[in-house]
């Protein structure tokens, strides 16, 4: 009897998504120049711990590209009722963490359009290397962010999906954001911090320019 199709778990889609980045073009920033990247975060109320656990990891990003030319990031977050907010392109990790410290996750709905508004905006102006979007839900037009998403893929930035539990909804509805954006997708477990550090550290590397690095 032949054997039944091995079945494709967490870690064989990480990855898989770390083999995609690392042959995907390296993104150029201005010489001189720090990579621009978009982190956006669902702090709607079920992601709490999630949240705390990507405001530990977020200095690895800092770290991970000390070496390439550095790394500024916008962070992007939506929570409660229609409540969106981004901070400015900041290059300091412990400033980053120290005002994600400051968020607290409230009940709503997703709002991921407006993310990615914000980063094609923020494109209009200068470089941006990628968008980086961790939730678990989608609770909005399929179309609409499709297309945003699109629209983003024309400015050569890539979203990259990390996709925390089980929602299939909001899991093809990442893997199409990523597809039509020349991105990845890519899900994770919330118990595995350490697989979230490395998606986050690879797209960190990527946006910065070092594509050897990433190969490495």
């Amino acid at each position: 009897m032949s054997r039944p199709p091995a079945r494709t778990g967490p870690g064989t889609e990480v990855a898989a998504f770390l083999d995609k980045v690392a042959r995907l073009p390296a993104a150029t920033p201005a010489r001189g120049r720090p990579g621009r990247l978009v982190f956006a975060v669902d702090a709607t109320a079920s992601r709490q711990p999630a949240w705390d656990r990507a405001c530990a990891l977020t200095g690895e990003m800092f770290l991970a590209t000390r070496d390439l030319g550095g790394l500024a990031v916008s962070l992007a977050y939506w929570r409660g009722f229609m409540e969106f907010a981004a901070t400015p392109f900041l290059t300091d990790g412990a400033e980053l963490a120290r005002r994600m410290s400051t968020v607290t996750c409230l009940g709503g709905q997703t709002q991921i359009l407006r993310a990615l508004r914000h980063a094609l905006n923020e494109s209009h102006k200068e470089k941006v290397g990628a968008l980086v979007l961790v939730g678990d839900a989608v609770e909005e037009d399929v179309d609409a962010l499709c297309h945003a998403a699109g629209e983003l893929g024309l400015f050569g930035t890539p979203v990259f999906c990390f996709h925390e539990g089980a929602n299939q909804v909001a899991g093809n509805v990442f893997r199409q954001i990523a597809k039509v954006s020349g991105g990845a997708y890519a899900p994770f477990d919330s118990s595995a911090a350490g697989a979230l550090r490395d998606l986050l550290r690879a797209v960190a590397v990527f946006a910065a320019g070092g594509r050897r690095a990433l190969a490495a």
